[in-house]
């Protein structure tokens, strides 16, 4: 079940699913409001709702004009929404132009207040400060409503599980309702009344499920993203003020990005395209050289950004696992002159099969000696440091790659990593991307295709056709039980394999879901 909701939810792009939860929530508040539901009527909603959309996407429009660049469209509706349930509703000229305002400044903070093309601060929650601290339209959060929660709620449920964020925004949610709670049980509340007052009138829950879980002013790691939801939770739900500023949601959430920025990369990552190599006829190798040694740690990911004329719906970034280990020289592109023989490769593996993305039409387009910038490189998919522990990976068709840049990491120097078992699924047997240089790892390769791919190579073995299950990995790998366990690949079949790890005695697993954003 759970792996059939992942598969379903991985074929909607994580800016189309913001706009289809935000879009439902607003139609719900017009129903609300209608019926007497809400402090505000369908007129004032309906109004305030027009004009925070078409404020913001114009805005943007004209500010990435201005900046040279390319408006996301999807992300600006996004923007739009959120400014609509921020800000007060109203009907009255004056506010509705009060409230336009606000949605442009919403649009310029991801202009003006960017680094690398990537902006610093969750963009409605920099207009809230700005238009707040200056007194022109206050923030009144008034989606924190009663009738309002168990909707709020689903939502960001949703939201926060297809961006595997469920532990950043409990973390948030209980830091925050237990504060809150505490803080009016001391006034005399009971306190399931005053759990219920934190829940259902503090925007406790859509903040965490909509604006502190935005992945561009998250920081990489996942002990780092959970240390941002705490510093939020407790700026969020603990009165203070210096001077005439005084403690709002946004404020706290503000705080909290700078604080994510700082964990971050904070120096422009610069790669020169090297070239292409075929991995499988449905999937290739795109290698890269960075203007400066880059840092990262084998099983992490790279946002990886390619303008382009005509973006689509998802946009110019995607993040990437990196095939490639840390400080790996180039040996290929050297040999053909292209770069010194200590250049450091970075290297991503790709699925092709069908390029229908503008993203991915722009990076097959390119030339080689083009340069591309990564903003982000992240992620906890990583080893144990200790390369005597006993480890099965399982890998289903391009998720290959973060193992591929492990298994090199742990190989260097001539070594093998000493205890090792790989699972590889593939969907055809001529799909088993990087298998020289699994070979060369010199582990043990268990294969599970529709048919016998023709040459395994040496010490490779078949498993059969059909979906892995927990008897045939018990049977190939009798000491499963006793093995610390990595999943990786699209989200159905590392749902499916982890479960039927479990089945078959695994207790230690982690997984990387190559869902994207």
């Amino acid at each position: 079940m759970i792996a059939r909701i992942d598969t379903l939810l991985g074929r909607v792009t994580m800016y189309r699913l913001m706009v289809l939860v935000l879009g439902a929530l607003a139609v719900i508040a017009l129903i609300a409001g209608a019926i007497g539901q809400l402090f505000y009527t369908p007129l004032q909603l309906g109004l305030s709702l027009v004009v925070a959309i078409a404020a913001t996407m114009v805005s943007s429009w004209v500010f990435a004009l201005a900046f040279r660049t390319r408006a996301h469209l999807e992300s600006s509706l996004i923007t739009g929404l959120l400014v609509f349930f921020v800000f007060l509703p109203t009907a009255s000229p004056g506010g509705l132009l009060l409230l336009a305002l606000s949605g442009v400044v919403a649009s310029a903070s991801k202009f003006v207040l960017a680094i690398r093309g990537r902006h610093v601060l969750n963009p409605v929650a920099a207009a809230a400060v700005i238009m707040t601290v200056t007194t022109l339209n206050l923030s009144g959060w008034w989606i924190a409503n009663p009738a309002m929660l168990p909707f709020v709620a689903v939502g960001a449920l949703l939201v926060l599980y297809r961006t595997r964020r469920l532990a950043l925004g409990l973390t948030f949610v209980v830091i925050s309702a237990a504060i809150v709670t505490v803080r009016l049980v001391a006034l005399g509340q009971p306190v399931l009344d005053s759990l219920w007052l934190a829940l259902g009138s503090f925007p406790i829950v859509f903040l965490a499920g909509f604006m502190l879980s935005e992945p561009l002013t998250l920081p990489p790691r996942r002990w780092q993203q959970l240390a941002v939801a705490a510093i939020v939770a407790v700026l969020f739900s603990v009165p203070f003020s210096f001077g005439p500023v005084y403690s709002t949601p946004e404020i706290a959430l503000v705080v909290g990005n700078v604080v994510a920025f700082a964990f971050g990369q904070r120096r422009s990552i610069r790669l020169r395209y090297l070239g292409t190599r075929s991995l499988t006829p449905s999937s290739a190798a795109f290698d890269f050289e960075p203007a400066a040694p880059l840092r990262f740690r084998a099983g992490q990911y790279l946002e990886l950004t390619v303008p382009h004329r005509g973006v689509d719906s998802r946009g110019s970034r995607r993040m990437f696992s990196i095939a490639s280990a840390p400080a790996v020289p180039a040996p290929a592109a050297a040999a053909a002159g292209a770069v010194p023989t200590d250049a450091q490769l970075v290297s991503v593996g790709i699925k092709l099969s069908q390029p229908s993305s503008s993203f991915k039409k722009a990076l097959l387009s390119l030339e080689p000696g083009v340069v591309v910038r990564s903003t982000w490189v992240g992620g906890d998919f990583l080893l144990p440091a200790d390369p005597t522990v006993p480890l099965l990976l399982a890998a289903g068709g391009i998720g290959i790659t973060p193992f591929v840049s492990q298994l090199a990491e742990r190989s260097r120097g001539g070594s093998r990593p000493s205890d090792v078992v790989l699972v590889y699924s593939v969907s055809a047997p001529d799909e088993l991307a990087y298998a020289p240089e699994l070979a060369a790892a010199g582990i043990r390769v268990l294969v599970a295709a529709p048919s016998l791919p023709p040459s395994l190579p040496e010490g490779w073995e078949y498993l059969g056709p059909g979906r892995l299950t927990a008897d045939a990995l018990s049977a190939a790998v009798g000491d499963l039980s006793s093995r610390r366990a990595y999943v990786s690949g699209p989200p159905g079949f590392v749902d499916h394999v982890a479960t039927q790890l479990r089945r078959a005695g695994a207790h230690r697993i982690r997984t990387d879901h190559f869902s994207g954003y």
